[in-house]
C-alpha cells in the first residue's frame, strides 16, 4: 500500500483528487493538508510515501515544501501544477522533486506517476521537460534569486537583510545588480518577471 499526502489549497480539487485516489486498491491517502506548512507538520505525523503538493499555495509554495519534507524524511515528492513553466521545473528538480506534471492529467495516469515515483523512478511531463530544454536559463545568481524571494511580497530592503542574514547594503547592491541585467526599474517587476519565467 503507497502512503499519499495531498496539500493543495483548494478543498473541492484536494477533496476530488484524494477521493479518486482512494478508488486504487493500492494508494492510501493518509493526509489532506490546504497549505506546504500544514504538509510538513502532517507528513512529519504520518509518514507518507509519497507527498502530492499543489505548485501554488500561500506561504510554502510546493516546492519549497518538498526541499524541506526531503531533508526531514524518507518520502518522494510529485509537485503538480495548472501553469508548468520551464523554469519552475529546474527549480523543483533542484530541490529534489520526483514528479511534476500538470493538473490537467487525468486521475488514472497520476494514480501510474505516484507507483512509479514510489518505486523510485522519476517523472517529469513530457511536454514540460520539452519547453524546459527550449527555455531561457536565468541571468541571476542563486544569492540574486534569494534576495527576490524575500522579497516578493512587497519586503524592505531592512527586512530582506534580516531574512537572508545579510547587510542592509549587500541586499542593495544585489538589487541594483538585478535590476539592471533585467532591464526593468524596480525590485518589484524584478519579481514579476522572475515569477513569469518560472525562476522564482
Amino acid at each position: 500500500m503507497i502512503r499519499v499526502l495531498i496539500a493543495d489549497d483548494e478543498a473541492m480539487i484536494r477533496s476530488a483528487l484524494a477521493a479518486l485516489l482512494r478508488l486504487e486498491a493500492d494508494i492510501d491517502v493518509v493526509a489532506e493538508c490546504s497549505d506546504g506548512e500544514q504538509a510538513l507538520a502532517e507528513a512529519l505525523r504520518t509518514t507518507p510515501d509519497v507527498c502530492l503538493l499543489d505548485l501554488e499555495m500561500p506561504g510554502l509554495d510546493g516546492v519549497e515544501a518538498a526541499a524541506r519534507l526531503t531533508r526531514a524524511l524518507p518520502t518522494r515528492c510529485i509537485v503538480i501544477t495548472r501553469h508548468a513553466r520551464p523554469g519552475v521545473l529546474r527549480r523543483a528538480l533542484a530541490a529534489g522533486v520526483s514528479g511534476f506534471l500538470p493538473k490537467s492529467r487525468d486521475a488514472a495516469e497520476l494514480a501510474d506517476v505516484i507507483r512509479s515515483v514510489a518505486a523510485g523512478r522519476r517523472y517529469v511531463d513530457p511536454e514540460v521537460a520539452a519547453d524546459a530544454l527550449s527555455d531561457e536559463r536565468s541571468p541571476l545568481t542563486e544569492r540574486e534569486l534569494d534576495v527576490l524571494r524575500a522579497g516578493r511580497r512587497g519586503e524592505t530592503t531592512g527586512q530582506i537583510a534580516r531574512a537572508l542574514s545579510l547587510a542592509p547594503g549587500t541586499v542593495r547592491n544585489h538589487a541594483s545588480a538585478i535590476i539592471g541585467k533585467l532591464s526593468v526599474s524596480t525590485r518589484q517587476q524584478a519579481v514579476r518577471l522572475a515569477e513569469e519565467r518560472g525562476w522564482i
